[in-house]
C-alpha cells in the first residue's frame, strides 16, 4: 500500500474517530458518574477530556470533510511538466472531478459505482502504470476496441483521419518559453476540439508500443497522449491504462503559479478557465 497523502488521510479519519468514540462509549459516562457527589471545582477537573482527546474530537470533522470531498468529489492537482501544452501548462493548478468516472473507495481505488466512462477527447488524471504511486494528466485519445495510428504527427483513430487545422506559431511564456515557434493546430476528436502542439522537423522516433505506429487498444484500457506531441511521455511509449488506474476528469484550473515567470509568477488570466 502508498503511503501517500489520501492513505495518510484515511488512517487520520481512522484513529480520530476511534479516540472519540471510545471516549464517547466508554471513559465519558465513568468521569459524569464521578463527578455527581463532587464538589463544582472538582467536577471541572474530573469532566475535562483529555488532551488526545479533545485533539480527536476538534479534528474527526475536519478530516473527515477533506477525505469525503476528495475521495468522491473534487480533489485538486497541480500540473509539474509541459506535456499538455497549449491546454495546460506547469504550474497550473486544476481541479479533478473524482465521480464523473464511478465512485471508488478511498486508498483500495475499488469501483464501487457505474456512473460512466471517458470518451475520446477528456483530459483525465490516472496513476501511471509503471508506478501507480504517481499521478499523470494526458488526453484519452482511444477506448476498448479502437485501433490507434498515429503518423506524420497526424492521428487516425478506426483508420479516420482526425481533422486539422492551422492556428498559428506557439509564443512560449515562463516554463514553457522553450515551445516557442512550435505550431499550434486545431485537433477535432468526437464532437469536440482543442488545440496541440507539434514540431513539425522534429524526428519520430520509433514508439515503443506501437508496432508501425499502430496500436489497438484492450478492452476496459484507454490509449492517451500529451497534447504536446512531441515532448509527452504517452501511451505510444508504456501502452494503454487500464480502467481501475483512473482518478477522475480534469474540468477547472483555480490558479496558476510559475515561478519562471516575472513578478508573482501568478497569470491570473488562466484562473478559473474550463480544461476542453
Amino acid at each position: 500500500m502508498n503511503l501517500d497523502f489520501p492513505t495518510i488521510l484515511f488512517f487520520l479519519t481512522l484513529v480520530t474517530g476511534f479516540i472519540w468514540a471510545v471516549d464517547a462509549f466508554f471513559f465519558s459516562r465513568g468521569r459524569l458518574e464521578r463527578a455527581k457527589d463532587e464538589s463544582a471545582d472538582e467536577q471541572e477537573k474530573t469532566l475535562k477530556e483529555p488532551w488526545i482527546v479533545e485533539m480527536a474530537r476538534s479534528f474527526f470533522p475536519i478530516i473527515l470533510i477533506v477525505l469525503l470531498l476528495r475521495s468522491f468529489l473534487v480533489e485538486p492537482f497541480r500540473i509539474p511538466s509541459n506535456s499538455m501544452m497549449p491546454t495546460l501548462l506547469t504550474g497550473d493548478f486544476i481541479l479533478v472531478n473524482k465521480y464523473k468516472y464511478g465512485i471508488r473507495l478511498p486508498v483500495i481505488n475499488k469501483k464501487v459505482i457505474e456512473l460512466g466512462a471517458p470518451q475520446r477527447g477528456d483530459v483525465v488524471v490516472f496513476r501511471y502504470p509503471k508506478d501507480p504511486s504517481t499521478d499523470y494528466i494526458k488526453r484519452v485519445i482511444g477506448v476498448g476496441g479502437d485501433r490507434i495510428e498515429y503518423r506524420d504527427k497526424i492521428l487516425y483513430i478506426n483508420d479516420k483521419r482526425l481533422t486539422y487545422s492551422h492556428v498559428g506559431d506557439y509564443i512560449g511564456v515562463g516554463s514553457g518559453i522553450g515551445m516557442s515557434g512550435a505550431r499550434v493546430r486545431r485537433e477535432e476528436i468526437g464532437n469536440a476540439s482543442h488545440e496541440v502542439l507539434v514540431e513539425p522537423r522534429r524526428y519520430e522516433y520509433p514508439y515503443t508500443c506501437m508496432q508501425n505506429n499502430k496500436f489497438t487498444v484492450p478492452e476496459g484500457h484507454y490509449f492517451v497522449m500529451g497534447d504536446n506531441r512531441d515532448n509527452s511521455n504517452d501511451s505510444r511509449f508504456w501502452c494503454s491504462v487500464p480502467d481501475e488506474n483512473l482518478v477522475g476528469k480534469a474540468f477547472m484550473i483555480w490558479m496558476n503559479w510559475d515561478s519562471a515567470m516575472d513578478g508573482l509568477g501568478v497569470t491570473w488570466g488562466r484562473v478559473g478557465n474550463t480544461i476542453h
